[in-house]
């Protein structure tokens, strides 16, 4: 191309873009405003009639909550916990299914002023206690069913609120001390005013997955529903004539801010599915409801492809996305037929929202490339620096994936609570970059390449090798269902590629199948990058979210070399 003609090109694609950068403007002026008040942002100023959200039971039953209905509730809700002492700041957790319930009380507690402490209902107590604990939960609200758990706590430090978790009155199963979810909603009065505390007052403490080690809480403010808002608009593509549909769990990140937050930011309907996975029922609400949109895990689309179930009647995709993990290439080829489109790519963190994405809005959208989660949302600007300095690296090098904090108005991640020094690990010495702790690279066009984590990146005799590349080749072998790929100390190498592999039903590990899965990598990957050593194993370490934990896969080996005097 001729230098007048790049140029035009640039100005061409500039003048595309311009409008969306005026609407991220907009948002952040919107949620950032000293005036900002969450209850009217995400339901007040919605038209009453709406529905805001679907509910769906596993027999494939639903109930629909129209944003007017959300709204009396909450404001009975919100009234109920400021007469029990609950004022703006303050803690509540949430142990709650997907369910009406839920959306009252969370809704409830930010019209209050208060702040959010999402937990995942397949917590266990320990899990449950340290959230609690950290976060100075004032109040616990918990679905009838998950109450047993928290009857371990000898704490005195926060109220019970349970009796709900079925859109109606609970199954009771309240403890001595407790107070019921619905005699608190039914004896408030509605008309509870929302407060308004602007865009930097705290609303959600979540805590981070664990992926690589304790987890650790962050404070999201109200500013932040920018960054959740731009995403349904430019990556999701979510329009007012979609059925959206995000099977991530709102006791996560993913779920929380792009289930729950951005559709009600949008005044678009939502739907729930209060139900544990199945491939079967998962299949069954997208034919049912015609979903046009959906959003999942990696794991979603992988269960129905080993599925081997038909394609369901009534399948409407328009969209389809994936995050929370890396997706690797086999899931698109079963998808083209299955699903009927492509399965896009987004990349976020709990501490910022997504920020790198394969995006459906026709002005952003482009061929997907293999192995790439896409390019930056706008309002982000994330670069990849160096391995030891911190000076963005060469394109086509790996190194770590970091956000030019000068480029990016939509960041809002300021520190983890509580915590100094993690929370100074995560920027540069000079704040300019915030350091995802994820390792990437980036070809000459901005697409982002997802490598690992920075403690999972493989040094072997000088090369650096990212796992995720590794496990996409060990799982276009039929056997594989799952794996993972770790280093190991090697007198000779520095480190050596080990691979961890669940395989799929009926199949029995073999030194056959070893040798096949090593002989795969070099021939689809390269020679020296295979690994040394295959380990069958039942089941992978994960995350309640279903994030792999390669690090406790190699705190396991180094345990067997320390007790085998290796």
């Amino acid at each position: 191309m001729t230098r007048s003609g790049l140029e035009a090109s640039r100005r061409e694609e500039q003048d595309r873009l311009e409008p969306i950068q005026r609407r991220v403007d907009e948002l952040i002026q919107l949620y950032g405003s000293p005036q900002a008040s969450v209850a009217q942002l995400l339901c007040d100023g919605n038209p009453p009639d709406n529905v805001a959200f679907r509910f769906v039971e596993q027999d494939l039953s639903y109930r629909d909550m129209t944003y007017g209905e959300l709204r009396a509730r909450s404001e009975r809700f919100a009234a109920a916990l400021w007469g029990i002492g609950v004022g703006p700041g303050d803690r509540v957790a949430t142990l709650m299914g997907k369910t009406p319930d839920f959306v009252v009380a969370a809704l409830a507690i930010w019209r209050l002023g208060a702040v959010q402490v999402p937990l995942f209902t397949a917590f266990a107590w320990p899990a449950i206690e340290l959230r609690l604990n950290a976060s100075h939960a004032r109040v616990l609200i918990c679905d009838s069913d998950q109450r047993a758990k928290v009857s371990e706590s000898t704490s005195d430090s926060f109220r019970v609120i349970s009796g709900c978790g079925n859109g109606d009155r609970g199954s009771g199963l309240l403890r001595e001390g407790d107070l019921d979810f619905f005699e608190l909603l039914e004896s408030a009065p509605q008309g509870f005013p929302a407060a308004a505390l602007g865009g930097d007052a705290p609303m959600i403490h979540i805590f981070t997955s664990g992926t690589t080690g304790r987890p650790k809480g962050v404070v999201m403010p109200t500013r932040a529903l920018a960054t959740c808002t731009t995403y349904l608009e430019f990556s999701v593509d979510v329009r007012s004539d979609d059925r959206y549909w995000n099977a991530a769990d709102p006791g996560w990140a993913y779920g929380l801010f792009c289930a729950i937050l951005a559709p009600m930011c949008e005044g678009v309907t939502s739907l729930l599915l209060n139900s544990g996975f199945s491939a079967q029922l998962t299949a069954d609400v997208l034919g049912r409801f015609g979903v046009t949109n959906l959003a999942a895990a990696p794991t979603v689309y992988r269960s129905l492809r080993a599925s081997g179930l038909e394609r369901p009647a009534g399948l409407k995709l328009r969209c389809a996305s994936s995050a929370g993990e890396p997706l690797t290439p086999e899931v698109n080829q079963w998808a083209r037929e299955w699903l009927g489109v492509d399965v896009f790519d987004h990349y976020g963190q709990t501490e910022a929202g997504m920020m790198v994405c394969n995006h459906h809005h026709p002005d952003l959208r482009s061929p997907l490339r293999e192995g790439s989660m896409g390019r930056d949302l706008p309002g982000w600007r994330t670069v990849v620096l160096e391995p030891d300095r911190d000076v963005p690296a060469p394109a086509g090098e790996l190194g770590r994936l970091a956000v030019d904090l000068r480029g990016s108005p939509l960041a809002w991640f300021e520190g983890y609570d509580g915590e100094r020094d993690r929370s100074s690990e995560k920027f540069s010495p000079d704040g300019r970059w915030y350091l995802t702790g994820d390792t990437a690279r980036r070809d000459e066009d901005n697409f982002v390449y997802f490598s690992a984590r920075d403690d999972d990146v493989i040094i072997m005799a000088g090369y650096r090798i990212g796992p995720i590349e590794i496990e996409s080749v060990l799982m276009k072998h039929p056997a594989v269902a799952e794996c993972a790929v770790i280093a190991v100390p090697d007198a000779v190498r520095g480190e050596v590629m080990e691979a961890f592999i669940t395989l799929g039903p009926a199949l029995k590990p073999s030194a056959e199948l070893e040798r096949e899965l090593q002989q795969l990598v070099k021939t689809s990957y390269a020679a020296h990058a295979y690994p040394r050593r295959v380990h069958f194993v039942e089941s992978l370490p994960k995350t309640p979210s279903g994030k792999v934990q390669r690090y406790l896969l190699r705190e396991q080996r180094r345990n067997e070399n320390v007790n085998s005097g290796g």
